[in-house]
Order: structure tokens, then sequence, then C-alpha cells
């Protein structure tokens, strides 16, 4: 039989390097954020810069249909209006919890840090680089969708 102080120091262990490996994913995501935070920058700069016209960004339920307005002006980043860009610089995922009266009230939607990879872990094909993504958008010009 296992002595109760080894499976205390064992157990003790495990959570102190789960722990650090927790904090070492959270520090890699928010400077891969920061890198990415640089290209959408770059990116309401051009679209400014080239004459993009804003529009609201719109939301869809994760369950049901139609879509919700969100207050937020700036620009889609895939022709399926799950991704937006505002005209503040942040990076919008276009999907949120369905709202009673969503539709006929503007629902609140934050920012969410950007990755360098849109869609990591999606099926294969709906994953790309957040920069090849930026010069798609701006290579498609003002009339994207």
């Amino acid at each position: 039989m296992a002595d109760p102080e080894d499976v205390e120091r064992e157990k003790a262990e495990r959570a102190e390097r789960a722990a650090y490996h927790v904090d070492a994913d959270r520090k890699r995501r928010e400077r891969e954020s920061a890198k990415a935070q640089v290209l959408v920058d770059a990116f309401v700069a051009s679209a400014r810069e080239a004459g993009f016209p804003t529009e609201e960004l719109t939301a869809k339920p994760w369950s049901g249909s139609g879509r919700y307005r969100t207050g937020v002006q700036g620009w889609y980043l895939r022709r399926d209006l799950s991704i937006g860009v505002g005209t503040d610089g942040g990076y919008y995922v276009l999907v949120t919890a369905p709202q009673r009266f969503g539709r006929w009230r503007t629902v609140g939607l934050e920012p969410s840090p950007p990755p360098l990879q849109v869609g990591a872990g999606a099926r294969d094909g709906e994953s790309i680089a957040l920069d090849a993504l930026l010069k798609l958008r701006l290579d498609a010009g003002p009339t994207f969708i």
C-alpha cells in the first residue's frame, strides 16, 4: 500500500506541473495576440486608406437563425460573416449566445484577442493564417460580400 505522504506529494507535483503548463500556454497566447494585433491594426489603416466602406457588423446566435445588430462598425473578414474587425481595431468573433429579443435590440459584443491562426482546430480548409486572411480581404476590395 502506498504511503499517504507519497500520494499527497505526487498530487502536489502533478498540480504544480499542470499549473506551469496552463501559465505557459496563457503567456504564449498573449504573445501571439500581441503580434496578431499589429496585423489587425495595419489592416484597419490599409482599409481606411483604400476607402473601404464600413458597415455595422452583425452576429449570429449559436443556435437558431437570424442576425443580431451589434453597434460595431467595421469590416467582415470571412464571407460567412463569422469574423470581423472594428474600426477601433477590435477583432470580433461574430457568434453569440441566443438572446431574447436579440433581433430587435442591439446586443453587446466584446472584442477578442486576435489569433495568429484563424479557425485553428476547425475542419480541414477552415483554418487560415491571420496575415493571409487579412491580405485576401484587402485584395478582394470594398465589394467583398
